[in-house]
């Protein structure tokens, strides 16, 4: 299997239990592929927000022999612009290379230590006034899940941190992986990193009148040119209706929504099959295989070629 990657985590006074746990649930999950460690700044018990404390098995010096690190958050409450000295030292012994990721309040301490000066961020939308207050030299991007900027990923509340820690997953070891931990969790398998972190409007009810149904029956036909009038007409609603009623219920578009499920299966195929670019993009509903590279690139960064490599470790007919 090669070199266990390891992954640390900080915990500070004030840590939110669910949110200490994440990387351990997902990661831990991985059949092996990681070690996941906590510590904290001293190698003493940390108080959490909660009416108990934890006790770590490690001190900082961990953090040296990190391959990932991740930041928890803590309670808004004790968020600083001011980094204590403990938690810098303990920052300035990640190593060079090292990937870091924080979870809602925890690019505070990223940006205190002056890791995303010129950068683009994000944190919990609740917090976005103050941070922007006190660090107007970072990119804040409130208004989504995740950033991924390389080897600084930063996060916005809670769940959001579980589907950070599943796009590294992914990234890692391929979608087939990481929707198997997501399966091991009960929790979605993928949610895009630039999906709205708030939607002002209430989540509706389940109705009769909700667009769950003409979902599923968009993923089971996705190799159909879908088009918006074609979701309308399938939930028996007015173009305007149902764009509204989408975009409360799942925070974006259609027509996006559409496009990620497609880069989504034409991952799965390329993850899992041999067939050709021009073929997967005819299952997955994109009009030509250039289409499917344009969309896979715009998502991700990679040709299909180079993201078959990747987790196939060779190369299909027709790439």
């Amino acid at each position: 299997m090669g070199n266990v990657h390891r992954v640390v985590v900080l915990a500070l006074d004030g840590v939110y239990p669910f949110e200490l746990g994440i990387a351990h649930r997902v990661f831990g999950a991985a059949g092996g592929r990681y070690e996941v460690l906590t510590c904290s700044v001293d190698g003493g018990p940390v108080r959490t927000n909660s009416d108990f404390s934890v006790t770590v098995a490690h001190g900082p010096e961990v953090l040296s022999t990190a391959d990932t690190v991740i930041l928890p958050p803590c309670e808004t409450a004790l968020v600083s612009p001011e980094l204590p000295e403990a938690v810098g030292a303990a920052l300035a012994a990640i190593p060079r290379g090292a990937r870091i990721v924080s979870i809602c309040t925890g690019a505070v301490l990223l940006a205190a230590a002056g890791l995303l000066d010129g950068r683009p961020a994000t944190t919990h939308w609740a917090l976005v006034d103050r941070f922007r207050a006190w660090f107007p030299e970072v990119a804040l991007d409130p208004d989504v899940l995740f950033i991924d900027d390389g080897d600084i990923l930063t996060s916005a509340g809670a769940a959001s941190g579980v589907d950070v820690c599943l796009h590294l997953l992914r990234k890692d070891h391929g979608t087939a992986l990481a929707n198997r931990v997501a399966r091991l969790a009960v929790v979605p398998p993928w949610r895009d990193g630039g999906q709205a972190q708030y939607i002002e409007q209430p989540v509706p009810e389940p109705t009769a009148n909700d667009t769950s149904a003409t979902r599923q029956w968009a993923l089971e036909n996705l190799h159909e040119p879908l088009a918006l009038a074609d979701l309308a007409g399938h939930a028996r609603m007015s173009l305007r209706t149902f764009a509204r009623r989408f975009n409360e219920e799942v925070g974006m578009s259609p027509g996006r929504w559409l496009i990620q499920q497609r880069v989504t299966r034409a991952r799965d195929l390329l993850e899992s099959t041999d067939l050709a670019v021009d073929d997967i993009a005819g299952q997955v509903g994109f009009a030509t295989g250039t289409s499917l590279r344009q969309h896979l690139h715009a998502a991700i960064g990679v040709t299909p070629l180079a993201y078959r490599r990747t987790f196939r470790g060779g190369v299909g007919a027709g790439v």
